[in-house]
């Protein structure tokens, strides 16, 4: 099969992870396939490289916006376009629902091929508070509202995400994906050198200090916790605009000397920082699927936290909390430090869970058969979906 994949961005070399699924994923599809990459803002410069076994193309279009979206897009269209001339692609499929679903569902329409968009992000919900979301943006707006009710099939890669996309996408379209990790990288390990971390427990977050991940509620969910267990510690892995902000925070709460702020971390140091704790909590606003939840749980670190992304599949519902609101989340927290011992049987379960049926390997093999389910009509001449 011949696969082109429309991406806002992707890896510059091979240490360079980027965003770490989408290399993952490449690498499985390139395996046993003819992939091109069109990457349209990241790197920051117009190339063409091969990058395990794929093809990318990319254009540079870096913080392009306002009138300088449409040269981005005109330019990547014929890339596109001169690329499936040379040989046809069998299959377009664009990786965010704004500017990639809309070109390859354009490229679609023009060659007469079949395509798929999944939701990978923010592109349905606005947060004008914060900042946050496609939806505050009167083009990405726009370009997802033209793009998904368009494509043969779209994915999500959760149920709470699906209920978005059910407001564009036919339900026959929406199929749910999730996508996978590497657990030959994020699972159990012997090696008794691995990181420790200081703190009984040891609560861990991984994520960008940004205002949707949700950190200021975490520290005040947390500031009750370290009331309760003096004991307790906070580490939080990644880096971001907030921090100054959450370190005053965490002072003004009087738990800095309990929460420790690691910085960025290479992803290749993260399952170390998973086995090391004894819960792993999730505090954002929105997420469209959250990965760092099945990295944690594939490495046999109980998460719990906001019901955003994929939690609400995973998890039961006292191990839950509404968005925003420090107090119900201290005590999910609590509710699952309060009982060791199911706690970690429930995490056993779930990592047995998560590497039978979100690995990469499984994430490979689904997103093929649904090129393949929508290629059929189109073998057949009748083409896909609602292409008005």
């Amino acid at each position: 099969m011949r696969i082109a994949l429309i991406l806002p961005g992707f890896s510059e070399h091979a240490e360079h992870w980027a965003i770490p699924v989408l290399q993952h994923l490449v690498r499985g599809l390139a395996r046993t396939h003819d992939v091109h990459i069109f990457a349209l803002r990241y790197p920051h410069r117009r190339d063409v490289y091969t990058m395990f076994d794929a093809v990318v193309h990319a254009y540079g279009g870096a913080d392009a916006g306002g009138l300088g979206r449409g040269p981005l897009l005109l330019r990547a269209f014929a890339g596109i376009i001169q690329e499936d001339r040379r040989q046809s692609f069998d299959i377009y499929h664009g990786l965010w629902a704004d500017e990639p679903g809309y070109l390859a569902v354009m490229a679609g329409r023009v060659r007469k091929k079949p395509a798929v968009v999944s939701i990978m992000g923010g592109e349905l919900v606005g947060f004008p508070e914060i900042g946050y979301g496609g939806q505050l943006s009167t083009v990405g707006r726009r370009l997802s509202a033209w793009a998904l009710p368009r494509a043969d099939l779209a994915t999500v890669g959760s149920t709470v995400l699906a209920t978005l996309a059910q407001q564009l996408v036919p339900s026959a379209r929406l199929r749910l994906l999730p996508l996978g990790i590497d657990i030959n990288f994020f699972g159990p390990s012997s090696d008794l050198s691995s990181r420790t971390l200081d703190g009984a427990p040891a609560i861990l977050h991984v994520a960008s200090l940004v205002p949707i991940k949700g950190q200021v509620a975490l520290l005040k969910a947390f500031a009750q916790i370290s009331a309760r267990m003096p004991n307790a510690r906070l580490h939080i892995v990644g880096d971001g605009p907030l921090r100054p902000d959450l370190e005053s925070l965490a002072g003004q709460l009087s738990i800095n000397a309990r929460v420790i702020f690691h910085g960025a971390a290479a992803h290749t140091s993260l399952p170390d920082f998973y086995r090391a704790a004894d819960l792993f909590v999730l505090s954002s606003r929105f997420e469209s699927q959250s990965l760092v939840v099945l990295e944690a749980a594939a490495c046999g670190c109980l998460p719990v936290g906001t019901a955003v992304g994929i939690l609400p599949d995973l998890l039961p519902p006292d191990l839950l909390a509404p968005t925003g609101d420090a107090d119900a989340l201290a005590q999910v927290i609590l509710r699952a430090l309060s009982d060791p011992e199911w706690s970690a049987q429930f995490a056993r379960e779930l990592q047995r869970r998560v590497m039978m049926e979100m690995n990469i390997s499984g994430t490979v093999e689904r997103l093929l058969a649904v090129y393949e389910e929508v290629q059929s009509p189109y073998s057949d001449g009748v083409g896909g979906g609602d292409r008005r």
